[in-house]
């Protein structure tokens, strides 16, 4: 497995670079077939958030894409945090290749793989609600009282169903369907 560790807004020294491949190493040891482990760490320019120091990790694998992202205030942390998200998706990941194997024989296997190779996601919940006319400015209120990271809504200027969300960087964005 390859592991490259890269620095966004901070020089990533060889401490750092050794510190952070020890901790995510220990995940491609329990990924057979992972091919190539980023590991981006990033600290935030925005004085307003306090947890600026920023780890990203992407595995891949001859399957699905594993991502990952952890913030602290202490880059160490941060990986530290990284490497036990991402120890808990690759178990997640192992399971359900087991249970799949041995549930399924090959051939009914193989049909609930997508062409990337993956397995077709499973929809566990659905939830209904009305979705109310309003500004996106209104709408960003609400995804603040509600505290989720996005908020439909019906756009009262187009009338049509628009999406905030919160962006990484702590400020929001706006979805606009076009009909094509």
């Amino acid at each position: 497995m390859r592991l490259q560790v890269k620095g966004k807004n901070v020089e990533v020294s060889d401490a750092l670079r050794g510190y952070a491949e020890e901790k995510l190493g220990k995940v491609g040891r329990h990924l057979n077939d992972a091919t190539r482990l980023e590991v981006e760490l990033a600290i935030e320019k925005n004085p307003s958030i306090s947890e600026n120091q920023v780890a990203e990790a992407t595995v891949w694998t001859k399957g699905p894409i594993l991502r990952a992202s952890e913030r602290s205030t202490d880059m160490r942390a941060s990986i530290d945090l990284l490497a036990e998200k991402l120890e808990r998706q690759v178990h997640r990941y192992r399971d359900k290749r087991r249970r799949g194997a041995n549930r399924h024989s090959e051939s009914g296997l193989e049909a609930r793989l997508t062409a990337a190779g993956e397995e077709e996601p499973v929809i566990v919940k659905t939830k209904q609600f009305a979705v109310k006319p309003m500004t996106p400015e209104e709408a960003v209120l609400q995804l603040e009282l509600i505290g989720h990271d996005f908020f439909v809504f019906r756009n009262v200027e187009s009338d049509d169903v628009n999406v905030v969300y919160r962006r990484r960087d702590g400020k929001y964005g706006l979805i606009e369907p076009q009909v094509s």
